[in-house]
């Protein structure tokens, strides 16, 4: 199998995404005693990190077909959570694509609103990603669209390398030799990418993953030794949910390999981050794209003296919602 290479999608992808920055955040370096840099992924385009890997792939695949001669997709297709399909839906309508977003029953509204809004055909139907991914494959097949899957992809996992390549560069030039890099962690495309694009850039940070406590596939996959199922429960962090995949072929391989350390949070953690987010860093946030500052916040002891980034990797959520775990009427 191909490997995901971070050189060619940083060069691919950078007149389709921006390169966004590293701030340092003032309060949680107080916190910490330490130096905390923030990563704004969600300022791309499309709200989040996964508009790198969906430009990746859908571009490389056009690169091979027309090396082969060939016409290249005639269209897209997606299963996702959310972020996932609208980067998806962003890059077929750049190139001129029909594309179809495949979305369990739990995806909220606002994002279903978006993917809408992009042009996708969606068909919201099952309890679970996973009831999702085996629609998506079945009507690829059927249609003839091409499939980007979500996370476990050579071209997937370069695209989010990229966010990686860019903190460990971003950071050396700072003269920061970083500690950790927090990175919310779900299929595992992310801290796949993040670690093999921080390697990439010389770094030799750890790589600590952060997740919801309850439902998250990976976390009892790497308890398991394997990808099991796990059943899907709510959460503010909805971007984190979702299975691995029985017949997974890359992520958890080499989130095993590359993880150095699993965090686990409870939603009143994860609130925090996204109030924490909005107040402090004026930075909107989903619960996803929050739980790196929301493993600060709950035990800074952890990171006390050291030198990290965190990894903000979306703000598709409401303003409203986050005001109201703010407290606000």
């Amino acid at each position: 199998m191909r490997q995901p290479d971070i050189e060619a999608a940083t060069a691919r992808v950078a007149p389709h995404v921006r390169r966004t920055p590293l701030n340092r955040s003032a309060d949680l370096s107080k916190l910490t005693g330490g130096e905390v840099l923030l990563k704004l992924e969600n300022l791309q385009e499309t709200g989040s990190f996964k508009l790198r890997g969906a430009a990746n792939a859908v571009l490389a695949v056009e690169e091979r077909a027309a090396a082969a001669g060939d016409a290249g997709p005639q269209g897209l297709a997606a299963v996702s959570t959310g972020n996932h399909g609208r980067a998806v839906a962003h890059m077929a309508r750049a190139l001129d694509l029909p594309v179809e977003v495949f979305v369990s029953r739990h995806v909220p509204e606002d994002k279903l609103a978006a993917l809408r809004e992009l042009g996708a055909t969606l068909h919201v139907g099952g309890d679970s990603q996973d009831e999702a991914e085996e629609s998506a494959a079945a009507a690829s097949v059927e249609s003839g669209l091409h499939l980007v899957h979500p996370f476990d992809d050579p071209d997937v996992i370069a695209g989010q390398g990229t966010v990686g390549h860019e903190i460990g560069l971003d950071a050396a030039a700072a003269g920061e030799e970083l500690d950790a890099v927090l990175v919310p962690l779900s299929g595992g495309g992310l801290l796949a990418g993040v670690a093999l694009g921080l390697r990439l850039a010389g770094s030799a940070a750890r790589v600590i993953g952060v997740a919801m406590r309850g439902g998250s596939a990976m976390a009892a996959s790497l308890a398991a030794g394997e990808p099991v199922p796990v059943a899907e429960v709510p959460t503010l962090a909805d971007s984190l949910q979702g299975g691995l995949g029985l017949d997974n072929r890359l992520t958890f391989r080499l989130v095993s390999e590359l993880l150095d350390e699993l965090i686990l949070l409870d939603e009143h953690a994860i609130a925090e981050g996204m109030v924490f987010a909005l107040q402090r860093e004026e930075q909107l946030l989903e619960g996803a794209g929050a739980v790196g500052i929301a493993a600060i916040l709950d035990a800074p002891e952890r990171f006390a003296g050291q030198r990290l980034a965190v990894v903000l990797s979306g703000g598709n959520v409401p303003l409203a919602r986050v005001q109201r775990l703010a407290g606000f009427p």
